[in-house]
């Protein structure tokens, strides 16, 4: 019998390390999808966080929620070339 071939393409995958109180969410998945096109989006919540900005976390008794966030998306080599220009003038780069 005869194998069925499983179709394959390739693409990059990149990550974006936000915050959750960033202003950026939308301008940069709008971007993604509505300008670029790019083939597939996420966006996760971290439950904690660390980095430059200190340690990010919630707990129930949390008034202010300020979670991580990433930003995943994936496309051809070509595609997310054009979507890391825009973002790169206004995402720096160790966040990417």
């Amino acid at each position: 019998h005869m194998e069925k071939m499983i179709k394959s393409v390739d693409v990059i995958i990149v990550r974006i390390y936000i915050l959750e109180s960033s202003n950026l969410i939308k301008k940069i998945f709008d971007h993604l999808e509505k300008t670029v096109k790019i083939r597939g989006i996420s966006l996760f919540r971290g439950l904690k966080g660390f980095g430059e900005t200190g340690e990010h976390s919630s707990s129930v008794f949390d008034v202010r929620w300020d979670l991580p966030i990433i930003i995943e998306f994936f496309d051809s080599e070509e595609k997310v070339k054009i979507a890391l220009e825009y973002l790169n003038t206004f995402i720096k780069a160790e966040h990417i």
